[in-house]
């Protein structure tokens, strides 16, 4: 039968194992600081399987320690050795967790900076001893200070050299989901740190997580220089996560526009037509400058910045210029604000001294050219149209660049001025004198000039005498012999041609002229040559519908009628065939010739029926007698054989 053991021998027993104890957790807290390189180089990278495996292999170690002191049997203590009551052992390990941070575990634990080196900071989490962290892992936080708590997570309990060796990096991937989530849902601002630009934006380190900051988020104004945010710390709003490929999208406009959103309700509660308001250009574009009136945006369209006329808003204007402008108008929910530059200052035409009236010669320069005319600005704000027909004397509208150019300084003469409508017109031509007023000196009817052909007509062709002066020849008085359908068939643009005053209109500003009347009539002549009932010897040209074509000369072809055309023997002529023709109508004035083959035969039989009549009236005074009649059938036969 086994002894029981002696008190004393359970003290003696308990010794070692209080002494155990105690070497445990008599471990100093003021072991060395000076870490090696290598340990602040052991920072490993953000990985969320990095910080599984720790957690993995650190689980392990403290299920190993748990299986230990669980199969302990306190009670079993070497004959000698004190028995130390369970209450005092759970007093220890109260006062234990209590004053120390379990450093097994891979929990984010919140430590305070209690010193900093040039390239590590020393972190109390409230362990055994320190830990330190690589400044690489505070690029975000420049400010960082002793004092400040910061998340950090053991990375490594003790490296070669016995040092606790921690990593705020990896706790802030563990925490940056759930704070981002949080702030997305709950539409909380958090701060960023903009690392870098990026296509379309900038990138922004967000609780250790790199976020997407699109150009258009970054301020209600346009961005032109994206540098000069690059690391800069500012407050953002999570507006978009994508889960599925970790994507955060950031933005710092939402945080103004919040504030602008109720700037913009108080403004627009206060708008009034005619209201002067301050405002800073914000944007400028090719039909007016768009203007920020302190959250609400307005538009002076090009024709309000000024009573001048401009090309581009940015002769007078430049970005973020500040300047007072008027309200014009808006819609009925003030979404659409109309302002007024101009408007500010008094109108030019108000100003326009009365030295400037009908009759009277302004100066100005050409502003713009349109096809009916051009503009001059006489005065500031101030212009005058000059039509194209008041440009030249000449009737041949042409157009207005063929005059003037835009820039050019003109002198012109003021035609009509209604300050009230604020129309003024003027004339150039009128700088010179009239060519009309004396036409019937220069061009009296009958006289020979030169013109040059300036535009075509179906009716006729436009002939320019001289500048100002133009005249109309007619189709008709083109050519003696030619029929002509259009005037490009004989003459061309640019041509000189030599003409004929036939009319003169000087009231009308008209003016007639024959280009045919310069030449002698051939007609005249043909009149003799190819009159009426003379006869020529030729060959049928051409056969047409109802007759065929004989040419005389290269001025006249007659037409033989289909009847005309019968031979003798009564076959008809054939094309080629020459023969014998006869005039038989000649008209000078519509130049037209008709022939005939068959009245040169015909003339004949009746010339001797004409000499037969005659014999029979002859013997009318005689009897008529058997034998007479005999006579006359002879005659008759005679006749038939001629």
């Amino acid at each position: 039968m086994a002894k029981k053991p002696t008190e004393k021998a359970a003290a003696e027993s308990a010794e070692p194992s209080k002494a155990a104890a105690e070497d445990t957790t008599a471990k100093t807290t003021n072991e060395t600081l000076a870490v090696e390189n290598e340990s602040s180089e052991a920072a490993v990278s953000v990985d969320v399987a990095v910080v599984e495996d720790t957690k993995t292999s650190e689980a392990d170690t403290q299920n190993a320690q748990a299986e230990f002191l669980e199969n302990f049997n306190w009670h079993n203590y070497q004959e000698g050795i004190d028995v130390i009551e369970d209450t005092q052992l759970v007093e220890f390990e109260k006062l234990v967790k209590e004053n120390f941070v379990e450093t097994a575990g891979a929990d984010v634990i919140e430590g305070v900076v209690v010193y900093m080196t040039e390239r590590e900071a020393i972190i109390d989490i409230n362990a055994k001893s320190e830990g330190v962290i690589s400044l690489n892992e505070f690029r975000y936080n420049p400010d960082l200070k002793v004092g400040d708590k910061v998340e950090v997570i053991v990375d490594t309990r003790e490296d070669r050299t016995g040092q606790l060796v921690l990593s705020h990096r990896k706790a802030r991937v563990i925490k940056a989901w759930d704070r981002v989530n949080n702030a997305h849902d709950n539409g909380e601002i958090v701060n960023g740190f903009i690392k870098c630009r990026t296509k379309g934006g900038m990138i922004v380190d967000v609780f250790g997580i790199e976020a997407f900051l699109p150009g258009s988020q970054i301020d209600v104004k346009p961005i032109r220089d994206y540098d000069q945010y690059v690391n800069k710390t500012m407050e953002f709003k999570v507006v978009k996560i994508n889960h599925e490929f970790k994507n955060v999208v950031v933005s710092h406009k939402a945080l103004i526009e919040a504030d602008i959103e109720e700037q913009k309700k108080e403004i627009i509660g206060q708008l009034e037509k005619g209201q002067v308001l301050e405002g800073i250009v914000k944007n400028i574009t090719s039909y007016g400058v768009f203007i920020d009136l302190g959250g609400v945006d307005g538009l002076i369209h090009i024709t309000d910045l000024s009573w001048s006329r401009i090309n581009h808003p940015n002769e007078i204007l430049e970005l973020d210029q500040k300047l007072n402008v008027v309200i014009l108008d808006f819609d009925d929910n003030k979404s659409r604000i109309q302002l007024g530059l101009k408007q500010l200052s008094d109108h030019p035409w108000d100003r326009l001294p009365d030295t400037v009236k009908e009759g009277e010669k302004v100066k100005g320069k050409v502003v713009v050219i349109a096809d009916y005319g051009a503009f001059v600005e006489v005065e500031e704000g101030v212009e005058g149209l000059v039509h194209v027909s008041e440009m030249s004397w000449s009737t041949h509208l042409r157009s207005a660049q063929d005059f003037v150019n835009i820039g050019d300084e003109i002198e012109a003469v003021v035609l009509s001025l209604d300050r009230e409508s604020r129309k003024m017109s003027l004339g150039i031509k009128q700088m010179t004198a009239d060519p009309w007023t004396d036409i019937t000196s220069k061009y009296p009817i009958g006289s020979k000039h030169t013109g040059l052909v300036r535009n075509f007509t179906n009716f006729g062709v436009f002939i320019e005498l001289e500048e100002g002066i133009d005249g109309l020849v007619y189709i008709s008085d083109l050519s003696w012999t030619k029929k002509v359908k259009h005037p490009s068939e004989v003459l061309t643009l640019g041509e000189t041609i030599e003409v004929v005053v036939l009319e003169l209109d000087v009231e009308g500003r008209k003016l007639s002229l024959g280009h045919k009347q310069t030449k002698d009539n051939p007609w005249d002549k043909y009149e003799k040559e190819f009159g009426l009932d003379s006869i020529h010897t030729t060959s049928l040209t051409e056969i047409v519908d109802k007759g065929a074509t004989i040419v005389f000369n290269d001025d006249i072809t007659a037409f033989v009628p289909s009847r005309h055309m019968e031979k003798e023997d009564g076959s008809k002529l054939a094309k080629g065939e020459e023969a014998q023709f006869k005039v038989i109508e000649f008209n000078k004035e519509f130049k037209r010739v008709v022939a005939s083959h068959t009245a040169i035969f015909r003339e004949q039989e009746a010339m001797n029926l004409k000499r037969a009549s005659k014999k029979v009236s002859a013997s009318n005074a005689e009897k008529t007698t058997l034998g007479d009649l005999d006579a006359l059938a002879n005659l008759k036969e005679q006749m038939d054989n001629e």
